[in-house]
Order: structure tokens, then C-alpha cells, then sequence
């Protein structure tokens, strides 16, 4: 194999306009629909985030008292906070910190979110030039489309920020391989802390500049004089971005702790958790761009063992084998835990295509018809997941009855009353009503409700019986029979085609 079989076509230059094309495609993607389910139904661990960040903006006491996971995205998602404060400020939409919550920084946020997500296309777009521009091209547009990332950039969540910190970490890689200096081996390594600044398992993005490290060094004391800058720029970073695990050790120790206790090893038995995996890959990436990046994962492993450029071949397989081997450990399993080797799938899929189809030069096959093969392949891949990618985003931005409850309370219900809800998806911000959510209020006595100060209860079918979309309003139970006979119901939110949800009833207690 020459390294001009491997590169067809990548001579041609890069197209800045396709390139803002495709980022703007990802931006869109990432953006429609964002501020859907904010505040009252904001993704499972946003409140975690959103609350840590309030707090600090309030006391001014840094310390985040929370280490399930590292601060990066706390003083990310803080210094968006306060940006956001003092715009709002200038638009007297506020004048002090003790007038803001947690409902006020979930848009700024998400957008900040979803922007580093389109940030990680550009990203991913340079990697890709180090195989050939139509590599490049290629491999954006699939994660520009790519139905896994597009959902999680819409929450302000950790996931994201992860993947751009280790594509951050694979170009600065290259870049230390390319130009083996120490200001690159520091940036690679700061890239890999920032990483694990994000989330722990970031870590395993080190593997990367030292690989580079060790593969780039002409003598033993050269590579370990890169080795341990590596280290030594990877800790630092870490320790800039969770600086209370130093100030504060045993917090940080135990909430280290209590994430790995949620995180113990898979028990035998069962479907595999890789095959788990392959399945919610499968989903977002479509069977082309899936069996296409299994094909480009096989060339990639060809070339760390046949190729003249065998450096940057390895990268592109040593990191996601690892970090696959970590999640598939797991007994917790979600499908956002494999976002950080989508990036690696994206560039394997163009190199499948483009790389492996140059290899049918060998055979005289006419460069149009090469040609040809790249587009029906590239179309193959692409249109999956941007087919899956904008049926979820517009089902995402469906207003549901719990939106449809939730506007109804913030018009008609005066701010500190005290409700209690039973409905699944709806949360009101806490600095604004005293709201408590409940499993089920069924058989709970009013005049123990009215004795601890409800003014409100909000009733939900999802507690009872399902949504019922097409078949009705279900009827309560007899177990309700007692708050259906308190006080008055002042209103009845019924699912249709268009706000699918439960039905919702909003009842006001009298004494």
C-alpha cells in the first residue's frame, strides 16, 4: 500500500465555504429547539450543575461541596452565569444576585453547551486534514449530523464539553507528533487535564500525548523528558479546573468515593454491555456509517503496524479501545457514555470511504467511477443520522401537557404558594414557588395537606393510569376520592396529537 492509495483525492483544497456550511448545519441542529423543557423539565442532572453554580454566585464561597464529578463545567457554566447576569443587569431585568436562580441560567447555559459542540466540528475538521481535506470534510459532516451529540448539546450537561476537550486533546496530539517541541507536549497533556477536569474517565484521553510522547522521542531521555511534561501539564490542568480537591480534600476524596460506589463492575450474565453499546451506536450512526467505521477501524489498525506514518494511526485507535474497555466495565450504562469515541467513528467512516476506495486504483477502475463509489457511500452515511437527527430535535421542541401545565401555573398562581405535585416532568423553580414533588397523592387526607400549608395540588394520570393521548381523560382512581371532593378544580390539561403528555388536573384546596 502507498500512502497515495490511502490519500486519494485529499490533494484537492479545503473548502472554507463547505466547511461554515457544515458547522452552520451542526449549530442549527444543536440550537433548534434548546430552551424546550426549561425550567420545569430540564434535564436529570442540569439541576445538579444549575444549583452549584447559584449557590456560588450567591455566597461567593467557590467551593463547590460536589464532587461526583470534577468543576470544570461548574466555573464553565459560572463564568456563562455571570456574563448572563450582568447583560441582564444592563437590561434592568435585574439588579442583585439574590433575584436570580436556577431558571434563569438553563438557556445561557445550554446555548454555551451547544456551542462547544459546534466548536468540537472545527476541531474535528483539523484532525481530519492530517489524512486529506475530503477526509476532513467527511468526517464533520457525519458528526455535524450525528444524532447522539445533537441531543446531549441541547443540556447542560458534562457529555459534551468532554468530547471537545478530548478532540482537543487528539489535535494537540497530532500537533505534538508533528512538531515535537515541549510547548506542544504541555498543551497536549493541559488538553488530556482538561479532560478530567470535565468528568473523571476524561483521564483516559492522556493515553494520547503519551503515546505521542513515547512514539515521537529520537532517544529514551528525550521521550522521557516528554513523558513526564505530559504529566506533569495533565495534573496541573486538573487540579486548575477542581482546585477544591487540593483546598478540600476530604470532600473531594468521598465524593470521589460515592461516584466510583455508583460505578462497580458488571456482574456476568445478561446481554453484553458492548453489544449494548454497538446497539445505541447502530441507532445513531445508521448501518452505512456504522459498518463504515468498522471497515476504517480495521484500515486505521492495518496502518499502526504497515504504514510509513504510523504514529497517527495509533492515536486514532489506542484511545477509543481504551476508553470502550472502561464503559463496558460498568454495571451504570447509558448511551451518552460512549459520545467520546464518536468522534474517532466519524474520522474511521472517512477513511473507509475515501482512503479505501482509493485502493481500487490497483484494479484500473476510473477515477469518475472511484468518485462515484465516495458520493453514494458519503450520502449513505450522512443521511441516516440527519433523518434521525431532525425527527429527534422536532419531537424534542413538541410542547407537552406538562409545558402546557406549567404555563398555566406561572400566569395564574402567585409566587411562595406552596404546592405539591404527583405529576412526572414538571418542576417549578424552587425559588419561586415552595413546590414539592411527590410519587403518588393518592389516599393523602386534604386536611392534613391544608394543616401543612398547601394551597395547591397538581393531579396527573402518569401517576394513575398512563397517558391516555387518544383515548380520553382516564378517571381517578377512588383512592382520589377525597381530593377530588376538596376544594376546586380550576383546571383540566388534556393530552391531543399535538401536546402529548398525561392528563393533567390543577386543583386549588379550601379549607
Amino acid at each position: 500500500m502507498t500512502e497515495r492509495e490511502w490519500r486519494e483525492a485529499s490533494d484537492i483544497k479545503p473548502s472554507t465555504l463547505a466547511l461554515l456550511l457544515v458547522v452552520a448545519i451542526g449549530f442549527t441542529l444543536r440550537l433548534w429547539n434548546i430552551s424546550n423543557g426549561v425550567p420545569f423539565a430540564v434535564g436529570i442532572d442540569e439541576p445538579a450543575i444549575m444549583s452549584t453554580v447559584v449557590r456560588i454566585l450567591k455566597s461567593g464561597d467557590y467551593n463547590p461541596h460536589f464532587f461526583e464529578y470534577p468543576t470544570g463545567v461548574v466555573y464553565f457554566q459560572l463564568g456563562v452565569a455571570v456574563v448572563q447576569f450582568l447583560s441582564g443587569a444592563m437590561r434592568h431585568a435585574w439588579h442583585a444576585v439574590e433575584q436570580v436562580g436556577m431558571a434563569d441560567f438553563y438557556l445561557w447555559g445550554r446555548v454555551a453547551t451547544a456551542t462547544l459542540g459546534a466548536a468540537t466540528i472545527l476541531l474535528l475538521h483539523q484532525v481530519g486534514m492530517r489524512w486529506g481535506a475530503r477526509h476532513a470534510l467527511f468526517a464533520a459532516g457525519l458528526f455535524a449530523v450525528m444524532p447522539l451529540h445533537v441531543r446531549e448539546a441541547h443540556f447542560a450537561l458534562t457529555d459534551t464539553p468532554l468530547v471537545f476537550c478530548i478532540t482537543l486533546t487528539l489535535l494537540l496530539s497530532l500537533r505534538a507528533l508533528e512538531k515535537p517541541a515541549t510547548l506542544g507536549f504541555v498543551l497536549a497533556g493541559a488538553a488530556a487535564g482538561l479532560a478530567a477536569g470535565v468528568k473523571y474517565n476524561g483521564l483516559c484521553a492522556a493515553v494520547m500525548p503519551l503515546g505521542v510522547a513515547l512514539m515521537a522521542g529520537s532517544t529514551r531521555k528525550r521521550a522521557t523528558t516528554h513523558v513526564v511534561l505530559v504529566i506533569v501539564s495533565c495534573v496541573v490542568a486538573f487540579f486548575v479546573t477542581t482546585p477544591y480537591a487540593i483546598l478540600d480534600l476530604p470532600s473531594f476524596l468521598n465524593g470521589f468515593g460515592t461516584q466510583t460506589r455508583a460505578f462497580v463492575p458488571r456482574q456476568p450474565g445478561g446481554e453484553s454491555t458492548a453489544l449494548i453499546y454497538a446497539k445505541h451506536l447502530i441507532a445513531n450512526l445508521g448501518w452505512p456509517a456504522f459498518l463504515l467505521a468498522l471497515s476504517g477501524l480495521g484500515l486505521s489498525a492495518v496502518r499502526m503496524f504497515r504504514g510509513p506514518v504510523c504514529p497517527r494511526w495509533v492515536l486514532l485507535v489506542v484511545f477509543p479501545v481504551v476508553f470502550f474497555n472502561l464503559i463496558t466495565g460498568w454495571s451504570f450504562l447509558f448511551a451518552r457514555y460512549a459520545l467520546p469515541i464518536v468522534p474517532f467513528m466519524c474520522l474511521w467512516a472517512a477513511i473507509a470511504t475515501i482512503s479505501g476506495v482509493s485502493l481500487l486504483r490497483r484494479f484500473d477502475i476510473p477515477r469518475v467511477v472511484r468518485t462515484t463509489l465516495i458520493v453514494a457511500l458519503a450520502v449513505a452515511a450522512l443521511l441516516p443520522p440527519s433523518v434521525t437527527s431532525v425527527r429527534w430535535v422536532r419531537a424534542f421542541g413538541t410542547k407537552t401537557t406538562q409545558a402546557l401545565a406549567y404555563e398555566w401555573i406561572t400566569h395564574n398562581v402567585w409566587y411562595q404558594s406552596k404546592m405539591v405535585s404527583e405529576a412526572r416532568g414538571l418542576a417549578l423553580p424552587p425559588e419561586r414557588y415552595k413546590f414539592t414533588t411527590v410519587t403518588s397523592l393518592a389516599g393523602r387526607d386534604p386536611a392534613a395537606l391544608l394543616a401543612d400549608g398547601t394551597e395547591w395540588i397538581v393531579l396527573s394520570s402518569d401517576a394513575w393510569g398512563g397517558t391516555a393521548e387518544s383515548a380520553g381523560a382516564p378517571q381517578m382512581p377512588a383512592a382520589y376520592a377525597g381530593l377530588a371532593a376538596a376544594g376546586t378544580e380550576v383546571r383540566v390539561i388534556e393530552p391531543t396529537p399535538s401536546n402529548p403528555g398525561p392528563v393533567i388536573r390543577i386543583r386549588k384546596l379550601s379549607r
